[in-house]
């Protein structure tokens, strides 16, 4: 028996990259438009205007493949049973000493979180980047409206994206491997979701 397991096909790991790539485009294209101190990072698309088409063409991408993302993970990531609740209330047991064990699916509540989060901030990102775009085919509060939300949802996706990228690497090892390959090993498996892991393998 083999000691791996998979955990994502093929498609699944291309769509992820595919959102991880629009979306890194998207922070440094967008940095400079953010505020004037990021404007040197305009140099790495050939200046302002080049930085403005590549956030713009790098938004269609993400907002599309972002929702399909949600979208074919909704049922998975919206529903949260006792063992999820468990898994809240104590923090996922990041900020206790003691080793702690739940009985998590596929993805721990803490994914399920981020997902949901992301689903909304596309959404949001989205819609008033309609408006950003076409600013004189708007109201001028709606406008103004729409960089004040746009900017916050900016600044709140990547705080989560750093955490997200923390645990998927230095703070839970192995996990980075499902992204990369497709699979996992059976400890990593049977440590980390249990549930999960005793529906695939039947053990």
């Amino acid at each position: 028996m083999s000691n791996y397991i998979e955990r994502f096909s093929a498609r699944e790991r291309v769509l992820h990259w595919i959102v991880t790539g629009s979306f890194f485009t998207l922070l440094l294209s967008g940095l400079g438009l953010y505020s004037r101190l990021f404007n040197g990072y305009f140099t790495l698309f050939g200046g302002g205007r080049n930085a403005i088409v590549v956030h713009k063409i790098a938004g269609v991408v993400f907002f599309l493949s972002s929702l399909y993302m949600y979208l074919s993970h909704r049922k998975e990531v919206a529903a949260f049973d006792a063992d999820d609740r468990s898994w809240i209330e104590q923090r996922g047991g990041y900020l206790s000493r003691k080793a702690t064990h739940f009985n998590i699916g596929k993805y721990n509540p803490g994914q399920k979180l981020f997902a949901l989060f992301i689903g909304a901030a596309t959404l949001l990102l989205g819609v008033t980047g309609i408006f950003i775009w076409s600013p004189a085919s708007f109201p001028r509060w709606l406008v103004q409206l729409s960089l004040l939300v746009h900017g916050l949802f900016f600044v709140l996706s990547v705080m989560f994206v750093i955490v997200h990228v923390y645990l998927a690497t230095i703070g839970n090892p192995g996990t980075i491997e499902a992204m990369l390959w497709g699979r996992v090993t059976r400890p990593w498996a049977r440590k980390h979701h249990p549930k999960w892991y005793k529906d695939v393998a039947g053990e």
